[in-house]
C-alpha cells in the first residue's frame, strides 16, 4: 500500500469513526463517497454505508461481511487497520 496524503489520510480516519459518536455515521457515509468516486469502493457497498448514515451504532462493514458485499473494500479497510498498528 502507497503512502496516503493528508487528505486521503483524513478520509480513512472519518470512515473509521468510531461507532456510537454522534453524526458517526454520517461522517463515514461522507468519507465512503470519498473513496466511491475514486473508485475503490463500488456502488453496492456504497449503498450499505448510506443505509447506516443516520445509525450511528450500525457497523457497515458488519453488514458487508454478514452479506458477503464489498470484499475488496473489506480487504482495504483490513490493510490499512494492519499498517495503522505497525
Amino acid at each position: 500500500m502507497t503512502e496516503p496524503g493528508d487528505d486521503e489520510r483524513e478520509q480513512w480516519a472519518l470512515v473509521n469513526t468510531p461507532l456510537g459518536q454522534e453524526w458517526s455515521g454520517r461522517t463515514r457515509y461522507a468519507a465512503a463517497m470519498y473513496f466511491n468516486r475514486r473508485g475503490e469502493m463500488n456502488a453496492e457497498t456504497l449503498e450499505i454505508y448510506r443505509i447506516c448514515s443516520r445509525l450511528d451504532w450500525e457497523d457497515p462493514l458488519a453488514i458487508l461481511r454478514s452479506h458477503s458485499i464489498g470484499s475488496d473494500w473489506l480487504a482495504k479497510i483490513n490493510e490499512y487497520q494492519h499498517g495503522e498498528e505497525r
